[in-house]
């Protein structure tokens, strides 16, 4: 009797500590997780604390899968593109991946950090306001025992390098190869990082919940704001900056179509992005929003089905506008319902996710067109309308859901006008900067040739070349 009274006893106190002093994986910052059972709201973890052995060999596992979504990219820009700068697109994307990682390994890290780590503060009166992480570089520190903060470290270098990816496809076919390394290695080691830092890593932005009591704080579990609506409005920034491509707007006002060169390259890359996506939803939401690994059935889920809306919403409107489907703007509606997932999967019902996805693949041939005809861009992958325009709508579609504590739409607002008002202009700036120090558009004898000629002297199509003498009598 004494030690079941004494069991009983240990209970109790557990959980009134479990409900008074939930803490998400800053282990010590205070956030609700609403629309959650108990069984996954998260426990006081600290960013030294390892995660149990299952935990541990699912995010190993889940990291090795995530790198399906950068292949799935890569593939979608190349095929989007044209046939004379196919291999200049595949193995840009592979430089873009490596000197990201790289870059930010060595310092991008030292300033994203992770909740609970050092940083920098600015203290206005009684708040203070987390901006930047201060951890030694070179990844050094980090407890490579199964910790949160080494498998956020290789998380967010992937994401470094999928933010990166994402303007690339924007600057197809007129992009020089070495001034895209350059962006990639000052985007990586200050730009993502920062905003990482402000909604991955404790920032001001994530806990305006304790400062400023506003819902839980900013919100963002699976990169719709780190990844897709900065590589989105990077890539806005760039198209501005490198202008449109030869001849797509010559002789009149109306855009000249320019299909990409290889569907069946775009579609597979679409399939490759479902596994890599679903990885980096997982990911998010085991290491930034507590979430318990019994509840990453309903991440996935809503990851395919969000997919699956915005690819048929895409197909029903293309379909009825042009009379059959368009394959690459149905592909780009898959991936739109993709970005909405990286802030929905966790927290929205699998209906609400159905019709925030469908919204945006719906919106999507629209969006593409609007920026097209009317706005004058000239974006070869779609990616101001599918990361950033997706991005910021799945942001604000989190706000609408119920559950969360008061003042949620306001934080998902404000951390939306921050993107827009703040990141933006910066982003601007750091893209003009770095276009006088090493031009960015190739010349124009170099885009009538085709990037593959260009810059690697042959073309990733050889048998495309026909030579006189091959039909010469023999």
């Amino acid at each position: 009797m004494a030690a079941a009274a004494h069991r009983a006893g240990d209970f109790v106190i557990d959980m009134v500590t479990f409900c008074l002093c939930r803490c998400g994986p800053s282990g010590g910052t205070a956030r609700s997780l609403p629309r959650r059972p108990l069984s996954s709201r998260p426990r006081r973890r600290t960013n030294l604390m390892p995660l149990d052995t299952v935990s541990a060999v699912l995010c190993l596992l889940l990291l090795l899968l995530a790198p399906l979504a950068l292949c799935g990219i890569a593939l979608l820009n190349t095929g989007l593109g044209r046939s004379r700068s196919a291999a200049q697109s595949l193995l840009g994307a592979l430089a873009i991946i490596a000197v990201a990682a790289i870059v930010f390994c060595m310092t991008g890290f030292s300033f994203a950090a992770y909740p609970g780590n050092t940083h920098y503060s600015l203290d206005l009166g009684s708040t203070s306001w987390n901006w930047i992480g201060a951890r030694p570089l070179f990844l050094g520190g980090l407890h490579w025992t199964g910790t949160p903060a080494s498998f956020a470290a290789a998380l967010e270098a992937l994401a470094a390098g999928f933010a990166a990816l994402i303007p690339w496809g924007s600057g197809a076919d007129r992009w020089r190869l070495g001034s895209v390394c350059l962006v990639t290695a000052v985007f990586a080691a200050f730009a993502f990082p920062v905003v990482t830092h402000w909604v991955w890593g404790g920032g001001w932005l994530a806990t305006l919940g304790t400062s400023f009591h506003l819902g839980a704080g900013f919100i963002d579990p699976g990169g719709a704001a780190t990844v897709q609506a900065l590589g989105g409005l990077s890539a806005l920034a760039v198209i501005w900056i490198l202008g449109p491509r030869r001849t797509k707007f010559s002789g009149s006002s109306m855009p000249r179509a320019i299909p990409g060169h290889h569907m069946i390259y775009v579609l597979l890359g679409c399939l490759l992005l479902l596994p890599g996506w679903m990885a980096f939803n997982c990911l998010g939401a085991i290491l930034f929003a507590g979430i318990a690994l019994p509840s990453l059935v309903l991440v996935v889920l809503n990851t395919l089905l969000s997919a699956a809306a915005a690819l048929l919403a895409a197909m029903l409107v293309t379909g009825l506008r042009f009379r059959k489907p368009d394959a690459s703007l149905c592909a780009n509606g898959w991936v739109s319902g993709l970005v909405v997932s990286s802030a929905l999967a966790p927290y929205a019902s699998p209906a609400e996710a159905l019709l925030a996805a469908a919204l945006a693949g719906g919106a999507l041939p629209f969006l593409v067109e609007w920026f097209e005809v009317y706005a004058h861009m000239d974006d070869p992958s779609g990616a101001i309308a599918v990361h950033g325009v997706s991005g910021l709508w799945g942001l604000f579609a989190l706000g609408l859901l119920g559950g969360f504590p008061p003042g949620q739409m306001l934080a998902q607002l404000l951390g939306i006008g921050t993107l827009l008002g703040l990141v933006f202009p910066l982003l601007y700036g750091m893209h003009w900067l770095l276009n006088k120090a090493l031009r960015y558009r190739t010349s124009a004898e170099g885009e009538r040739l085709g990037m593959d000629l260009h810059e690697l002297g042959a073309g990733a199509y050889p048998e495309f070349v026909i030579y006189g003498d091959e039909f010469l009598p023999r």
